[in-house]
């Protein structure tokens, strides 16, 4: 399908356009009557742009221009108090060069000014002038490279997946020995499904970034407490959560914590959804989880946002942060309190359930 056209006014006749290009001498007057003769001719917007040297954005304004009112609303005016630093076609210019290799620190924009157009901005108007010209300031995103386009999509399917019982193991891949692939002897799994979410995490009863009140001192001098284990925390929807912590996060650990959400349980498949770490993907792990029962879905590589616990985590952290306690042991006992708490909402998951999610399958 190609660009859209839009509905050009024929102000005047081409052979006028013609003779008012041939009279012209202002450069940027040049260009836009050779835009609108472009268009005359029949090229698309974004066509008619590119010859003249700009962006389709650009031609889209100045076609808009032109249909509200011909040449006297389609050129520009430099008229009436101090002229710009950058006349508007630079500045267009300097857009385009920003969108190119964006984002930019304002010492490089600095640079670019004067390297490209020999001038300079002060620096506390540099701002004011780069949002006139539509630029946001904001904290740069980084981006995930291993991050699938599709990772909705991708978990949707492995959800639908896990959740077709059968005779195979979700956990086994194609080509492993089947030795030790089987359900132990004392589980029971016909009682229904618990879905829930699995990760570890670092908290800790500080956290420099809240606003605290003082007289006269902000410091904080009292011994702050901290923990070198792992919170390693299971987050059901329909089953029972649990906490525990643990030194590593090593596989034999993390199938310690498998164990113990069997044991929480009892008589249920239980699917459980949980990042592609190291000691979550290896053989050991899955082949213990299918012993246990556990089917593991796993998410698309980089898609932390697709697991719900992620939220517990952060908001179990801006709970307790401002809580002052003892001893390693005392913020232990808390965390696994106040997870407990949490966990029993299942509104951090909604709108993961929304989208993901069958109830009736899990009966």
């Amino acid at each position: 399908m190609g660009p859209r056209r839009t509905e050009i006014k024929r102000h005047l006749p081409e052979e006028e356009i013609d003779e008012i290009l041939r009279e012209a001498e202002d450069k940027h007057h040049i260009r836009r009557i050779g835009f609108v003769k472009n268009l005359y001719q029949g090229d698309t917007i974004p066509e008619a742009a590119d010859r003249e040297g700009r962006s389709p954005a650009t031609g889209t304004r100045w076609a808009e221009d032109w249909n509200e009112g011909g040449f006297e609303e389609l050129m520009p005016s430099f008229g009436g108090g101090r002229p710009p630093k950058l006349d508007e076609d630079q500045q267009e210019e300097l857009v385009e060069m920003l969108r190119e290799d964006q984002p930019w620190k304002s010492q490089e924009i600095q640079h670019l000014l004067q390297e490209e157009f020999a001038v300079e901005y002060s620096p506390n108007y540099l701002g004011t002038f780069l949002r006139d010209l539509g630029l946001s300031y904001a904290k740069p995103r980084p981006k995930r490279p291993h991050q699938p386009e599709n990772p909705d999509e991708i978990l949707e399917e492995r959800v639908d997946d896990a959740l077709e019982e059968g005779d195979k193991s979700h956990n086994k891949r194609e080509g492993e020995d089947d030795d030790g692939w089987v359900v132990d002897d004392n589980i029971c799994t016909d009682g229904g499904t618990v879905l829930g979410f699995f990760d570890a995490s670092k908290p800790q009863p500080y956290d420099n970034s809240r606003r605290v009140w003082y007289v006269d001192d902000p410091h904080i001098e009292r011994p702050l407490v901290k923990t070198e284990d792992s919170a390693v925390g299971f987050y059901a929807l329909n089953g029972e959560s649990l906490i525990t912590f643990k030194e590593t996060e090593k596989k034999e650990r993390i199938c310690e914590v498998l164990e113990g959400i069997r044991e929480q349980n009892p008589g249920k498949r239980i699917l459980l959804v949980l990042d592609k770490h190291g000691s979550h993907v290896c053989k050991h792990t899955r082949k213990r989880a299918h012993q246990l029962g556990i089917d593991l879905i796993f998410l698309p590589s980089s898609s932390p946002h697709l697991n719900p616990i992620e939220k517990v985590w952060d908001y179990l952290k801006w709970t307790m942060c401002p809580i002052i306690v003892e001893d390693e042991d005392e913020f232990k006992d808390l965390v696994e309190d106040t997870f407990d708490q949490i966990t029993e909402r299942i509104s951090f998951a909604k709108k993961w359930c929304q989208k993901f999610l069958y109830f009736q399958k899990l009966s």
